[in-house]
């Protein structure tokens, strides 16, 4: 009985021990807003997200993602600031962060843990906001 539990012991750490094969490892593509961790991207705008929302790589951990536009809402609770790129009819994202920013017409950069809230809504948090470069 020993020698049953021993073999299906050894064979689930050599199962555990196994390195993932690159075809289930995501692919980011190089030109894109979307990196795994905290990395920076190519950042999108409102113009090109339409076209980078649906290739997001399947990822169960965390994806950071870079856009830089105006901020066209700007709401403010006293401790969390939710700003807002792009227009209703493009895709909106959101990016939660503690500072404030008014909205204007200055391009700035949202860069943020990506999560997507709608078909049309991304949500960015946390998130920071840069002078886009």
């Amino acid at each position: 009985m020993q020698y049953k539990n021993a073999t299906i012991l050894l064979g689930l750490m050599a199962m555990l021990a196994t390195p993932v094969s690159a075809q289930n490892e995501p692919h980011f593509d190089e030109d894109g807003p979307f990196r795994e961790g905290e990395g920076f991207g190519t950042p999108a705008t409102c113009e090109t997200m339409a076209d980078w929302i649906d290739r997001v790589p399947d990822y169960g951990g965390r994806i950071s993602m870079v856009i830089d536009g105006a901020i066209v809402e700007n709401h403010f609770d006293g401790a969390l600031a939710y700003l807002i790129m792009c227009e209703p009819e493009d895709i909106q994202v959101m990016c939660i962060t503690y500072h404030d920013h008014d909205a204007s017409d200055e391009i700035v950069r949202f860069a943020g843990g990506y999560n997507r809230n709608a078909e049309r809504q991304i949500i960015l948090d946390p998130c920071l906001v840069y002078p886009a470069d």
